[in-house]
């Protein structure tokens, strides 16, 4: 007689599903899932990171505080320091209102702003054109062109032939002197290239199907899609020009086209005082020399760090994952 043998029937058992209360926490906090193989962090590890977190804070932020409480000190608080003011007595903006008064400094601030204006347009133009060829496999001479910028990159003509280039065409002692020489970066182009590589292939051909032209391409398609990349780079040419002072140093000598870093050196290592009404009140005593120094420090840093938070959002998107294309 033959039986019939059922068929042996086993459990799976589910996994439990995540609690609602972890599950809205980890959507508050932004929290990723921890990886399976990614150790727990222990109490020490967690201590010593924040150590360190609060250390390198403070190593930025004190100095920081210094140079701004130096800055609004009266001249009695700077002489009791001895020099800098770690803690205000009393708060005075003396020093910028003589600063901003319309003298050389406020001459060298709009100087500044208008090479760092316009050399940034200039650079970021030439820089997407030039990346935009690079990054189209069928433009003309497109490897050895390639080959040529990333030699500029290792083999450079030096300070001397520089000079005499830039003096021999006639730029001395003009805004173009402290523009062109250090227009363009070639790796920037390299990041900016890399990033248009990356742009969808079928996008392009569609465009070309519908009749647009190369610059159509470049304009409507092809920057839209990468505003990370080309604001982070912008971001590196506007610091790049605003923090500029060798260039006005080598080829500039009317005081009067001076940029504000070099007033800036002229203060702190010169110890020269702008002429006028500020050199009348530093050596009446009214306002101290170095509080002069450190307001135009705090006047110099003012532009970058409103910018760079604006601009943070877009450096992981725009440098990572052009570099890793490029």
């Amino acid at each position: 007689m033959t039986t019939l043998l059922e068929p042996e029937v086993t459990e799976h058992r589910q996994p439990s599903p995540p609690r609602r209360g972890d599950c809205l926490l980890r959507r508050a906090l932004r929290v990723e899932p921890r990886p399976v193989w990614e150790e727990e962090p222990t109490k020490a590890g967690l201590a010593l990171k924040g150590f360190g977190l609060v250390a390198i804070c403070a190593m930025v932020l004190v100095p920081l505080w210094v140079v701004v409480v130096t800055s609004l000190s009266d001249t009695r608080a700077v002489n009791e320091a001895g020099g800098l003011v770690v803690w205000p007595e009393s708060i005075t903006f003396v020093a910028y209102t003589e600063l901003l008064s319309g003298g050389a400094v406020t001459r060298a601030a709009l100087v500044s702003i208008g090479l760092t204006v316009v050399g940034t347009a200039f650079s970021v133009v030439v820089s997407v054109l030039c990346a935009y060829g690079l990054s189209r496999r069928d433009s003309f001479a497109h490897r050895p062109l390639l080959m040529t910028l990333m030699a500029t990159m290792f083999f450079g003509a030096g300070l001397i032939p520089t000079y005499l280039l830039v003096t021999g065409i006639g730029l001395s002692d003009s805004y173009w002197s402290m523009i062109l020489p250090s227009a363009v970066s070639v790796f920037n182009i390299l990041v900016l290239r890399g990033f248009f590589m990356d742009t969808a292939p079928e996008l392009i051909d569609a465009a070309r199907i519908d009749g647009a032209g190369e610059w159509r391409i470049l304009l409507q398609i092809v920057m839209p899609l990468s505003r990370a990349v080309i604001a982070v780079i912008s971001l590196f040419y506007a610091v790049g020009y605003w923090s500029q002072w060798f260039n006005a140093m080598l080829y500039i000598q009317d005081s009067e086209k001076y940029p504000l870093q070099m007033i800036l050196r002229q203060l702190v290592l010169q110890h020269q005082v702008p002429p006028g009404a500020m050199g009348q009140a530093v050596s009446s005593g009214r306002i101290n020399s170095l509080a002069v120094q450190m307001a135009v420090m705090v006047l110099a840093l003012i532009p970058v760090a409103v910018l760079s938070p604006f601009v943070q959002r877009h450096f992981q998107k725009g440098m990572l994952t052009g570099a890793v294309k490029g």
